[in-house]
């Protein structure tokens, strides 16, 4: 990045990039700078600014001073020294017979040489005319020959659109403009509308061709077959800017117009007699406004009932959770519910007889078990002739070292567990 100032030589329209140095320099004061033709008389266009290294062609010369009232005097001068010039050079090229039109003339801000600038058809030889000249002036006399271009935009002007020329406010340099420009930008090709003042074509069709090459991408070429929202049709006429077209309908004169985006183009153009028309249109519904953004209470009215102004309620996250599964699982069909798995019918308390019943009904409320005969159930018949049955009777067990005998690995009966279910068992008795 590099600080610089832009300025202009006699207020045309390229500008040039010089060193400031500790200069503060603004907009619209005059200053001396350094060229390679030596010091010269410039107004400043913009200030102290910073610019990109890739915009600066090097080397980039400094600002010598601001101008004094010295340098404006001496520069008042050189005007009047080239309106003199002027006239004098047009008595000389008539008086030499020569093809040639001058059209202005610069002085040196330090008087070192004059600088004729002239426009002809062909070549001119000047000799004898820079000799008459250097005579007179008593410096160094250079001719130089432009083109129409050139000379527009020293000179000057209104153009057809009603502003100064182009050239002569903001272009820098001259870029190449053809006929190609104008098709595309639906202009008529005769030479006296798309041509500037300078008899060339105008330097508005290139800075204006890149806008109008993304445009015709989004429109429909003109006489191509069309398909709109009334019918099939041909494109008559074609507006870029306004993004619209005019369509004439098959079986009648009627030209409506459309815009580009509701009208699709018939790939291959109008089909053979016989063959079925595509349909291929598909309009897009256009995006409605907006509304603008209103304060946040505008449309709030005050509560009324209470309800108004009850807060929403507050779920914790298992609830949330088990809100979002029931989502998630949907809702059952209409009209019906939820199957339910069937319920056991509550069996009766089992309940025993005996001594030996009242033990096991006691240790059952303590451990939650139960075991033996219920008491409300009915015996089974047995079959005639059948063997009685035997009761089994609890067999004490033998009472031994642990680790030894055959219950080693036998798991107590947890049925019959003694009262004290804090006890041990005494050690066997010593033989």
């Amino acid at each position: 990045m590099v600080t610089v100032v832009s300025v202009k030589f006699k207020g045309r329209g390229k500008t040039y990039y010089f060193d400031p140095g500790p200069l503060e320099i603004a907009e619209g004061e005059q200053v001396v700078v350094e060229t390679s033709k030596g010091l010269e008389f410039c107004d400043c266009v913009q200030g102290n600014h910073v610019v990109t290294d890739e915009r600066i062609v090097p080397p980039l010369r400094r600002v010598v001073r601001l101008a004094t009232a010295d340098d404006r005097r001496i520069a008042q001068l050189c005007k009047t020294r080239e309106k003199e010039a002027f006239g004098i050079c047009e008595k000389k090229i008539a008086a030499h017979g020569l093809e040639m039109k001058l059209v202005d003339v610069e002085c040196a801000f330090d008087g070192s040489k004059m600088l004729f600038f002239f426009t002809s058809d062909g070549r001119v030889d000047f000799r004898e005319l820079v000799r008459d000249l250097a005579g007179v002036f008593r410096t160094r006399i250079e001719l130089r020959q432009i083109g129409v271009r050139d000379e527009a935009k020293m000179l000057g002007g209104i153009g057809m659109c009603g502003r100064p020329f182009c050239c002569s406010q903001f272009l820098n340099e001259f870029q190449p403009v053809s006929t190609k420009m104008a098709k595309v930008q639906s202009l008529s090709l005769n030479p006296t509308k798309i041509s500037g003042c300078c008899g060339r074509l105008m330097c508005c069709l290139r800075y204006e061709q890149e806008a109008y090459e993304s445009l015709v991408k989004t429109v429909p070429k003109l006489g191509a077959f069309v398909e709109t929202a009334e019918g099939y049709g041909n494109v008559t006429q074609v507006n870029l800017l306004r993004q619209n077209v005019k369509v004439r309908l098959d079986g009648g004169d009627a030209q409506p117009t459309f815009p580009a985006d509701e009208v699709a183009v018939i790939p291959g153009g109008r089909p053979k007699p016989g063959e079925a028309l595509p349909h291929i249109l598909e309009l897009k519904p256009r995006p409605k406004p907006e509304p603008e953004e209103l304060p946040r209470d505008y449309w709030i009215a005050p509560p009324v009932f209470a309800e108004d102004t009850m807060e929403p309620e507050k779920l914790s996250e298992g609830e949330k959770r088990s809100k979002n599964r029931r989502g998630k699982r949907g809702p059952g069909k209409p009209g019906k519910k939820p199957e339910q798995p069937p319920q056991q019918e509550a069996q009766p308390p089992i309940s025993f007889k005996g001594e030996e019943g009242q033990k096991r009904n006691r240790n059952r409320g303590r451990n939650g078990r139960g075991g033996g005969k219920p008491q409300n159930q009915e015996p089974q018949r047995k079959p005639q002739g059948a063997a009685p049955e035997k009761r089994a009777e609890a067999r004490p067990q033998p009472k031994s070292p642990a680790g030894a005998g055959e219950g080693q690995n036998k798991k107590p009966n947890l049925r019959h567990r003694p009262r004290n279910r804090g006890s041990r068992p005494k050690p066997p008795a010593e033989g």
